[in-house]
């Protein structure tokens, strides 16, 4: 079974036993927590989409925390002297996926 999950502000498929790296979460390292923001839900035989997710969540613990690799951005104009450097490194949480609930039984 698998399932599409909301957070961050992106979407991810995942399956139970999966471990993510998603937007920066603020939740302690051995936590868990639930993502009822769920767009589909899949398994063998079909899908659900819609109102037959209602109810329906994606509980996973929180492994830990960290940055990403640096992101180097180079902005450069030919010919009049200017090259400017930046960097920047994101915040993630890794995620394992624990458990997938479906919704209501249609």
């Amino acid at each position: 079974m698998y399932a599409v999950i909301v957070t961050g502000g992106k979407q991810y498929r995942v399956m139970e036993g999966e471990t993510i790296r998603v937007e920066k979460l603020e939740t302690e390292a051995g936590k868990q927590i639930k993502f009822d923001q769920i767009l589909m839900l899949g398994d063998g035989e079909g899908v659900k989409l819609g109102d037959a997710l209602k109810g329906a969540t994606v509980s996973a613990t929180v492994k830990s925390h960290g940055r990403a690799d640096k992101v180097r951005i180079i902005k450069f104009r030919r010919r009049k002297h200017h090259m400017k450097r930046m960097g920047h490194r994101q915040h993630y949480t890794e995620i394992e996926i624990t458990g997938i609930s479906g919704g209501e039984k249609n």
